[in-house]
């Protein structure tokens, strides 16, 4: 049950107000938190929870679906705990940035600028914010669900002309 996974508990304990959701499925512990308190929140899980592993950080497009267009996801691990979290927080499209976790973690330079580069989201302090993926003259944002299907400027696919 999420609600005793020890890192739950102790988030609630010390950000209890920083916390909007906690879910749990298939055993997976998910977090959503304030854009605000991210990186205090990734802070505190690494440094006192062990959580000394980013595994992975992308986002979600829910274009029309939800107020806030974007949502960050980070996955930890602990090595020493065997323990896995998922930490989510909102993002706007309106303010369609937030801090980078390079200060925590420096493997987010990489996963970040992915994230950057397929989704538009920028991220605040990053030590090298540019394309890493597509070219550095490439229009838009492939993984966004506005992207155009086909790409840039090509006409739909029609099928098989034969």
């Amino acid at each position: 049950m999420a609600e005793n996974n020890r890192a739950v508990v102790k988030l609630k304990e010390k950000f209890a107000s920083s916390i909007i959701e906690v879910v749990e499925f298939r055993g997976e512990v998910t977090v959503t938190i304030k854009k605000e308190d991210l990186l205090a929140v990734l802070a505190f899980l690494k440094q006192a929870l062990q959580y000394n592993l980013l595994t992975d950080v992308t986002a979600i497009d829910y274009l029309g679906k939800k107020e806030e267009r974007f949502m960050m996801v980070y996955l930890l691990y602990s090595i020493p705990n065997k323990d896995r979290l998922r930490i989510k927080t909102a993002v706007s499209e309106a303010e369609c940035h937030i801090e980078s976790a390079t200060q925590v973690w420096a493997t987010a330079n990489w996963l970040e600028r992915e994230v950057y580069d397929l989704f538009g989201i920028t991220f605040d302090n990053h030590p090298d914010l540019r394309r890493i993926l597509m070219t550095p003259d490439w229009e838009g944002y492939p993984l966004r669900k506005d992207y155009p299907l086909q790409g840039p400027d090509r006409e739909p696919y029609k099928g098989r002309l034969s």
